[in-house]
C-alpha cells in the first residue's frame, strides 16, 4: 500500500521541482533539472528527495526519448556510457561512507569553476573541442557518481559537452540518452539499498502526472530559443545550481 506524503508545504516545493526537472530534460539538457532534488530537499531529507525523484526522472526519460530518439551525438555517447556505469558502481560501493555535503561542494565547485573557465576561453574564440575517449570517460564517470548520490550529474556532462559547441538539439538529445541510461541503471542499486519506501513511491506516483507537462514546456521553449541564447541560459543555470550546491554543502558541514 503506497502512502504518499500529505504535507502541503512539501508540495509547494515538489510541484515546481518536478516541472523544473521536466523543462530541463525537455529542452535544456538537464542543467536546470539538477535544481529539483535540492528544492525538494528543503522540505524532506536529501535521501528521500532523491528516492522520490528517481522514478519520475525515469518516466521523463521515456518521454524525452520520444522527442529526441534520433537526435544525439552517438560518438560522444559511445565514449560516455562505460564511464557512467563505472561511476554508478563507485557510488553504490561508497554509499555508506560518502558525505552528501562533500558531494554537494564537489559538484558546485565543478559547475562554477567550469563555467568561469569556459566563458574565458570562449572570449578568446577557442576552436570547438571534439569527442574524446579520455575526457568522455572521466567526466561521465564523475557524472554517474554524482547522479547516483544526488541526481546532480549535469555539470560533469556539461564540462565535457559544452566545449564542443554542438548543435543545441544534438546537445539535448545526447543528454537525454545519457541520463536515460544512468537513471535506469540507478534503479538497481537504489532498490538493493532499500531506498524505495512505500512513502517515497507513493509520493512519486502522486507527482508523476506533472512529468509530461514539464517535458512539453521544455520542448516548446527549446524550439523558441536561438543557439546563442540557449547556451547563455545553460551557463546561467549552471552557475545558479553550483552556487546552490556550494551553499547547501558548506551549510551542512558547518551545522555538524
Amino acid at each position: 500500500m503506497f502512502e504518499p506524503i500529505i504535507d502541503p508545504i512539501f508540495y509547494l516545493a515538489a510541484i515546481p521541482a518536478v516541472l523544473i526537472a521536466g523543462i530541463g530534460k525537455g529542452g535544456f539538457g538537464g542543467s536546470i533539472g539538477m535544481l529539483a532534488t535540492p528544492l525538494i530537499a528543503l522540505t524532506t531529507s536529501p535521501l528521500q528527495a532523491a528516492a522520490i525523484m528517481l522514478p519520475i526522472l525515469c518516466a521523463m526519460d521515456i518521454m524525452g526519448l520520444l522527442a529526441y530518439r534520433t537526435k544525439a551525438s552517438w560518438p560522444n555517447l559511445l565514449r560516455m556510457a562505460p564511464g557512467a556505469v563505472a561511476g554508478i558502481v563507485i557510488g553504490t560501493l561508497t554509499f555508506d561512507v560518502m558525505s552528501e555535503d562533500f558531494i554537494r561542494i564537489l559538484i558546485g565547485g565543478i559547475a562554477i569553476g567550469f563555467t568561469i573557465s569556459n566563458l574565458i576561453k570562449s572570449s578568446r574564440n577557442k576552436k570547438p573541442a571534439g569527442p574524446s575517449w579520455v575526457k568522455g570517460s572521466i567526466w561521465s564517470c564523475v557524472s554517474g557518481f554524482t547522479s547516483f548520490v544526488a541526481h546532480a550529474g549535469g555539470p560533469p556532462v556539461q564540462v565535457y559537452l559544452l566545449p564542443q559547441r554542438i548543435d543545441k538539439t544534438l546537445y539535448v538529445g545526447t543528454t537525454v540518452w545519457f541520463f536515460f541510461l544512468v537513471n535506469y541503471v540507478k534503479l538497481i542499486p537504489y532498490g538493493f539499498l532499500g531506498q524505495f519506501s512505500t512513502s517515497s513511491l507513493g509520493t512519486s506516483l502522486a507527482l508523476a502526472p506533472l512529468a509530461p507537462l514539464g517535458i512539453w514546456l521544455g520542448f516548446k521553449l527549446h524550439h523558441r530559443v536561438n543557439e546563442v541564447l540557449f547556451y547563455r541560459i545553460i551557463y546561467v543555470f549552471l552557475i545558479l545550481a553550483g552556487a546552490k550546491l556550494l551553499f547547501d554543502g558548506f551549510s551542512g558541514l558547518l551545522a555538524n
